[in-house]
């Protein structure tokens, strides 16, 4: 693994309750770094980076949910494609409901994961693949307004009611895009009380990570019109709406 060059201290000013976690999707077995002595689910694994606070990695055997799935280590069994747990769950109405979801749920080329590595922020010692942070709202919103702050992209969130690993890694890893979801909202997740509930999961991908980090060192974090108070703020808006059109009619 390529030796962590990015500078990430910009993301220690946030002083997260849960600290953010470096993943790295990987071919072959790394090297001077401890295998995962258990099993969890997927999903579980970030959770498991942020108590430990030293990396690891797991393989195939140590996954005991649908993770693999998502990785490509695994075919998706039939019954499960066929949506008959999702009824069986009562998640869905009918396994129509359920079988719909797979056309939107982004997996990994079969073999092309074998393990996935994990390190929190202060023991990152990889580039990472991914960064998670789990913040809140206020977090959250600093963190997508530099997504866009120097590129105007759009934000989005992306999930399906089941199968949150595949939006948690597989989705920003192949497109590239920035993922965010309330935690609380995946079934699993939910059921098997991995995370807190009502944080902002934010799945960054490697290159999105090195815009959004240059952002957070340029732009301002609060806002003046976040400091104002609401009516300081709207007689501010109707004064610059009035200047700008002022200005534009002069033009």
């Amino acid at each position: 693994m390529r030796p962590l060059s990015t500078d990430l201290s910009i993301l220690e000013r946030f002083a997260f309750q849960y600290e953010p976690v470096g993943v790295k999707f990987l071919f072959n077995r790394p090297e001077g770094m401890e295998q995962l002595d258990k099993t969890l689910p997927f999903c579980q694994m970030v959770r498991e980076a942020q108590e430990r606070r030293t990396p690891f990695y797991f393989a195939r055997e140590n996954e005991d949910c649908f993770g693999t799935m998502a990785l490509g280590m695994d075919e998706v069994p039939p019954f499960a494609e066929a949506g008959i747990l999702g009824e069986r769950y009562e998640v869905f109405q009918e396994p129509r409901a359920n079988m719909r979801i797979y056309q939107h749920v982004m997996k990994f080329e079969k073999g092309t994961v074998n393990y996935v590595a994990y390190a929190a922020l202060a023991a990152l010692e990889f580039e990472p693949d991914l960064m998670i942070l789990m913040t809140d709202a206020t977090q959250a919103e600093i963190i997508m307004r530099a997504l866009s702050y120097t590129t105007g992209e759009l934000w989005e969130s992306k999930k399906t009611p089941v199968l949150g690993c595949s939006w948690i890694y597989a989705y920003p890893f192949l497109t590239g895009k920035v993922n965010y979801m309330v935690t609380g909202m995946s079934f699993g997740a939910k059921a098997k009380e991995v995370f807190p509930e009502g944080l902002i999961l934010i799945s960054i991908p490697w290159d999105k990570l090195t815009v959004i980090v240059q952002s957070l060192k340029e732009m301002k974090w609060l806002l003046p019109s976040y400091a104002e108070g609401r009516e300081a703020f709207c007689e501010r808006e109707a004064r610059l709406i009035d200047e700008a059109f002022r200005s534009s009619q002069e033009g």
